[in-house]
């Protein structure tokens, strides 16, 4: 009989349950099967008895002078050998007898054994993991399901949805996988970890792990921005002055930055310094390009960022990346022009200021300073504004917006035309690559003999 108490507390330590758990599964199924065989009124209790080992079942009936229904009642005499200070109206809780219950009691007794052990399992594995959400966790990769990926994380399984990966990462059975916790789940099924290798945290998460100084506080990751697989960048500052956050991140001849790099899978990050001046800040984020000048506009919390004209598409970046990485990492609109675009808008402006006599370049600077970058701008700029330069007076303020608004139009009709023209010259390029096409194709093909005709092969035979 004491072989029941062995068998539950090896069941405990296989499945790191505890053994009153399983008791308690125990002695409701032992219970649930007597209701089944005895019907669902029976009123039925069972304890677990440690020192015979067993689960005894007890059947209460009403102590009554007269039985008339012995599944629910016990005569007075009867129950005398069950208490002998039973009286009438008592319940006299009376142990039955288990051994006709038969197949029913152990398929029922297993079916909720099980439903319980998983149900403790479950509650184990979430509280072992509730306090994991975002942490990175490694894991095995298992199977596929529907484009997500089921990995095995010891105790339970973790899942990667579809839009939680990196597109460029392939992973098959077996391979070693590290991601992020975003999320801890108990449903019906089990206890489910939805993972990421997507979300920005894995990144900063990757940089605490090997970087000591972010660790201990002494630096931290001010923000960041990340395009999955492509490129990221990462803001740092430190407390201490004498701590470089830059240099602490990228380590001795970079080896900090590129174990986090090889765990993103060859992912670029970039590392540029904080600064609560928002020109140098965004001068960082648009690194490696060299910025010239920086015009804010505080009220739109936009900026216009001119760079040398070698420079621009260093600064833009591969289909816009790097300057989409900057707005995402600053909260700056940034709008990216060359030196060159910028002297002729400043040309444009000097012609419009012009209106009135006597000013020119040196007004036009001033306005670019002001932050309007465009004729569009100079149009729509109140009429205080203007009056503030030198010998502008209303009247002249309302010359100066309106010869703006006359040249934007002018400005606006020549950039159509020369788009047309463009355009008309592409499309006379692309016909006549077609035609010159089709005549090497006509010049290539064989000539058939006409009728009557023979070839020079034909004749010498």
């Amino acid at each position: 009989m004491l072989g029941l108490k062995r068998e539950i507390d090896q069941v405990a330590k296989d499945k790191g349950l505890d053994p009153r758990e399983i008791i308690s599964a125990l002695e409701e199924a032992m219970k649930q099967a007597a209701r089944r065989e005895r019907g669902l009124e029976a009123e039925i209790e069972a304890r677990f008895n440690e020192e015979l080992g067993e689960v005894e079942l007890f059947e209460f009936r009403e102590v009554v002078e007269l039985v008339t229904d012995p599944a629910m009642q016990i005569a007075i005499g009867a129950s005398k050998e069950f208490d002998p200070d039973a009286e009438i109206g008592d319940e006299i809780g009376v142990k039955m007898d288990t051994s006709g219950f038969g197949r029913i009691l152990a398929q029922t007794a297993k079916q909720v054994i099980i439903q319980r052990i998983r149900e403790s399992e479950r509650d184990n594995v979430y509280e072992e993991y509730k306090d994991r959400q975002s942490e990175i966790v490694s894991g095995i990769v298992r199977r596929f399901e529907k484009g997500a990926i089921i990995v095995d994380l010891g105790r339970t399984e973790g899942v990667l949805p579809l839009k939680e990966q990196v597109p460029r990462e392939i992973y098959r059975p077996n391979d070693r996988l590290r991601a992020y916790v975003i999320e801890v789940n108990k449903n019906s099924t089990g206890s489910q970890l939805i993972l990421s290798r997507a979300c920005m945290e894995i990144l900063t998460k990757l940089f605490a792990q090997e970087v000591p100084e972010i660790y201990e506080g002494i630096v931290s990751i001010k923000a960041a921005a990340r395009e999955p697989g492509g490129r990221s960048k990462v803001a740092v500052a430190s407390r201490d002055n004498d701590v470089d956050p830059v240099g602490a991140c990228v380590g001795m001849k970079g080896s900090r930055v590129q174990a986090v790099v090889q765990e993103l899978r060859g992912e670029r990050i970039d590392i540029v310094p904080w600064s609560p001046d928002p020109a140098r800040y965004v001068c960082a984020a648009l690194a490696p390009a060299i910025v010239s000048k920086v015009i804010i506009d505080d009220g739109a919390q936009s900026m216009d960022v001119i760079v040398p004209d070698d420079q621009l598409s260093l600064a833009i970046g591969r289909k816009g990346q790097n300057v989409r990485l900057a707005v995402q990492l600053t909260g700056w609109q940034i709008d990216i022009k060359s030196e060159s675009k910028m002297q002729e808008l400043a040309l444009w402006l000097a012609d419009a200021v012009s209106a009135v006599e006597g000013c020119g370049e040196a007004e036009a600077d001033f306005l670019l300073q002001e932050g309007i970058t465009s004729l569009e701008d100079l149009a729509a700029t109140d009429a205080e504004m203007l009056e503030q330069l030198p010998g502008v007076e209303a009247e002249g303020a309302a010359a100066i917006k309106q010869r703006a608004a006359e040249l934007a139009e002018r400005k606006t009709e020549a950039e159509a035309a020369a788009k047309l023209e463009a355009e008309r010259e592409a499309e006379a390029a692309r016909l006549a690559e077609a035609e010159a096409s089709r005549a090497a194709e006509t010049e290539e093909a064989p000539v058939a003999p006409a009728d009557g005709e023979t070839t020079q092969a034909d004749d010498s035979a």
